[in-house]
């Protein structure tokens, strides 16, 4: 078995998607080819070698990760004097993608690196969700060795990605706060400076995933007396002994992933960047990455789910028959199927288009180009970085929503059986609700993707995916979709009429839901121009998305604010 190789729409995506562009930037014009023999000689050489990482990744979350989901699920981790022991599975699984060299996937080779763009990664995060969620977790946080690289001095890269590309280190992202919550905004947590120039941080971080690792990133106030996000910096310290778990978090879900309150004691620190751009450059640049990560393990635990249904409708039999030829079974499993290729092709969609940011941002720091070249690539970097905003929410938003329901509905087909723990679907239930709620609730995923309707950004990227039409053969279904953008503006326009902020707000998530689908039904439709069996499941979307188009634009019509004006009659007194 492996997770790679026997999902056909993965490798599809590889075969049929052009990296081309993606690669020749990633690999910097081949030069690395003299200096590291691992390194690709061309585009054909680059995608054969993606490949054969990703075989390894699937082979690994098949027969070694998957095989210790259950173990990791309910044999814990454990915390004694302050510091977090892993439990022997979840050291066994780190080990083993140690060793096949896979924990520095997007460090560059420099630095014993992979050099892997966010295309392949996003990949392999859902291969290993799939084997297991909470071992995503540990593997994915190798994700803040990019913000080191990218923005972090030379001393620091040279010290401390080595490390994680080894696996010699883990990392971990400690933002969030009791008070704080979401509101990065209203962090507490103080980085004060010494006279000789050494930073230290003080204060407590809370929800920290793999809170116990080596390496940690931290956002801590740095301007005193300041309030807002520009009081913030970003810090790299060491988990030593002046970080203290103080709390090891008992969770529905993802058990294996330690979720740990921390205490910083005067931790000794390294400034990242500038003062004052913790939230407004790294963080959010941070949170694109996390947020596409979130969107590959729901779209890994949902096809975990999916597998186990499936398998289980084919061999159990009722009423003389297989399930799975049911007609209500049969109407489930396609739907879970088709909503999983849906999430997949979204979540591959933002990755491309943050690989295209992220390198097209480098180019324009690092190449010696004409005052011409260089306003043009400007004006690109800016609207790629607007995209990746805005897709990232929509792809965290969309696949997370859709993991809780596919899991839903695989334990539904199991019946009894998958409620009971002698089958995993339960536990896939448990860890796909994790994913709506992490790196940003889907409300607030829902109110950074309305911006970027609201501002014209998404508009600009439906006619960028028209822009070299469709056949003929797909014309009624793209006209379709361009009929239900004029809905969309239409119902944007009503709401701005207004001039109510608490309607915006209400009737974000119609709209959002909205442009979401339609966004989904041009990316199946440039899949369907290489396979037949896309065009049909294109179609099928399509077809099944209109009904629910219409309603949503008819509910944002209607324009009630019952939830507001009548809150206390229908929800009625706190009970405190």
């Amino acid at each position: 078995m492996n997770y790679f190789t026997d999902n056909e729409d993965l490798q599809f995506i590889l075969d049929s998607s052009d990296l081309a562009g993606i690669i020749e930037l990633q690999e910097r014009g081949f030069r690395e080819k003299e200096t590291h023999d691992y390194a690709p000689a061309d585009i054909e050489d680059a995608l054969d070698s993606y490949r054969k990482i990703l075989t390894v990744a699937g082979d690994l979350a098949a027969n070694i990760i998957g095989p210790l989901g259950e173990r990791i699920d309910r044999e814990p981790n454990s915390l004694a004097q302050g510091k977090v022991t892993y439990s022997q599975p979840i050291t066994d699984c780190l080990r083993s993608l140690s060793q096949a060299e896979l924990m520095g996937c997007i460090i560059s080779r420099q630095y014993q690196g992979l050099n892997l763009p966010s295309f392949i990664f996003t990949m392999m995060v859902e291969i290993i969700s799939r084997g297991d969620a909470s071992i995503q977790n540990i593997f994915a946080l190798q994700g803040i060795a990019a913000i080191i690289e990218a923005f972090a001095d030379e001393e620091i890269k040279a010290r401390y990605l080595p490390l994680l590309a080894s696996g010699a280190a883990t990392g971990a992202m400690a933002l969030t706060e009791a008070e704080a919550g979401s509101d990065l905004q209203n962090i507490k947590t103080k980085a004060e400076q010494a006279a000789d120039g050494t930073w230290r941080i003080s204060g407590v971080k809370r929800f920290i995933t793999n809170g116990n690792a080596d390496i940690i990133l931290v956002l801590a106030r740095s301007e005193p007396g300041t309030t807002d996000g520009l009081g913030l910096s970003l810090f790299l310290c060491e988990g030593d002994d002046t970080v203290v778990v103080r709390r090891l978090e008992d969770k529905l879900g993802i058990h294996g992933s330690p979720t740990c309150e921390l205490q910083f004691s005067g931790t000794r620190a390294m400034l990242i960047g500038e003062r004052q751009r913790g939230l407004v450059t790294y963080v959010l640049a941070l949170l694109n990455g996390s947020r596409v990560a979130t969107a590959a393990q729901a779209v890994g635990i949902a096809q975990a789910a999916f597998t186990a249904a499936r398998s289980f409708a084919h061999s159990r039999k009722q009423y003389g028959r297989r399930i799975e030829t049911l007609p209500p079974v049969a109407e489930m499993l396609t739907s879970m199927k088709i909503a999983i290729e849906a999430s997949r092709a979204l979540t591959c969609e933002t990755a491309r288009i943050l690989d295209l940011s992220q390198l097209t941002a480098q180019r324009l720091a690092a190449e010696d180009i004409d005052n011409n070249t260089r306003k043009e690539l400007r004006k690109e970097a800016k609207q790629l970085e607007r995209n990746a905003m805005l897709l990232s929410s929509l792809a965290k938003y969309y696949t997370s929503e859709m993991s809780v329901w596919v899991t839903r509905d695989a334990l539904q087909v199991l019946g009894g059986s998958g409620y009971m723990r002698d089958y995993p679907v339960e536990r896939y239930c448990r860890d796909a609700r994790i994913t709506t709620i992490y790196e940003g609730t889907s409300q607030l995923q829902v109110q950074s993707a309305f911006r970027g309707i609201l501002s014209g950004t998404m508009e600009k990227y439906y006619e960028d995916l028209c822009a070299h039409g469709f056949p003929q053969s797909l014309g009624s279904q793209a006209k379709r979709l361009e009929r239900w953008r004029k809905i969309i503006a239409r119902s944007v326009e009503q709401l701005n009429s207004k001039k109510d902020a608490q309607l915006l707000d209400l009737y974000a998530r119609p709209v959002v839901d909205m442009a979401v689908e339609i966004l989904v039904g041009y990316l199946l439709l440039k899949q369907a121009r290489f396979s037949s069996r896309k065009m049909k499941i294109a179609k099928i979307y399509i077809n099944n998305s209109g009904p629910r188009i219409v309603m949503k634009a008819a509910f944002v019509r209607q324009g009630s604010k019952h939830c507001i004006k009548d809150y206390e009659l229908i929800v009625g007194a706190a009970v405190i």
